[in-house]
This record gives structure tokens, sequence and C-alpha cells, in this order.
């Protein structure tokens, strides 16, 4: 009996802007605008002692600039200037506002340099979201009917 494995799909391009808050699975095009290292430690990983860098990232495209956070290898691909491809990338909320990572389920590569002129004004890391519960608003929508309806 023979296996047949799923055609793999084509990976679907996004663009910096339609970027939303806890989101995973986007495949997008970028150049480094800016990288700097946040947290560089050794870390005993058994026998051997293991390096643990982060370091933020500014990436962007035509459209928008987002914090990208790199973990250990991916801070040696992440340097200035380079085109990045960034597959399988997931949002991540820290203080209120949007990070893109990439875990062990993804990957970034270096790819030749893009065309496209970064747009920077837009940084979607700027941006600050807050979490609302959506039961109170519609209890508090529903209050402000009824007193409609009274007067």
């Amino acid at each position: 009996m023979e296996e047949t494995k799923p055609a793999k799909r084509k990976p679907v391009f996004k663009k910096v802007d339609q970027l939303k808050p806890d989101t995973k699975g986007h495949t997008l095009v970028g150049k480094v605008v800016s990288s700097k290292m946040v947290l560089q430690k050794a870390r005993p990983d058994g026998i051997q002692v293991r390096q643990m860098r982060i370091a933020e990232c500014l990436v962007g495209d035509e459209t928008g600039t987002i914090i990208f956070t790199a973990r250990n290898d991916q801070v040696d691909l992440m340097t200035t200037g380079a085109t990045v491809i960034l597959r399988n990338a997931k949002i991540d909320m820290f203080k209120g506002s949007m990070r893109l990572a990439v875990d062990k389920w993804g990957r970034v590569e270096v790819t030749e340099p893009a065309s496209f002129a970064v747009k920077e004004e837009n940084n979607l890391s700027l941006v600050e979201y807050e979490l609302i519960d959506v039961n109170e608003l519609a209890n508090a929508g529903a209050r402000e009917v009824v007193s409609v309806v009274e007067k």
C-alpha cells in the first residue's frame, strides 16, 4: 500500500500592514532596518555551556515595519540591510504591542536584496492594544439601549 503525501501548498506572502495581534502562520519578505542585541548570556546545557542570544530587529516592507525578536542563530542572519524571508512567523504580544517571532516550527532565510523602500513611518510595534472583555462591552451596550428606550 502506497502512502500519498499531500501536495505542498504554495506560501501566501503577507505584507507587514496585514499583520494582526495573536495570529500565526505568516510568510513575509522584509528588509532589516536595524538590529540591537538585548540579551546575551551563557546557559549551562548538560556538559557544554550554550550561548543564549536575543536581538530586537526592526524589519519592514513597503507597507510598514514591525519589531522582530531574533533568537540564537537567527541573530546572525538579521544584519542591517539584509533581505529576509520569514516563514511560519507568529505575532507575540509584549506589553500591549505586537512583535514578530519565528519559533522552531518556522524558518528565517536570507534572500537576494529586495527592490522596495521600507516605509518606516508605519511601525506596527508602536501601536498599543488593550484586551477588553467582549461580554462586559455587550452588557454595557445593552444598558445604554435600555436607558434610551426608557427616556
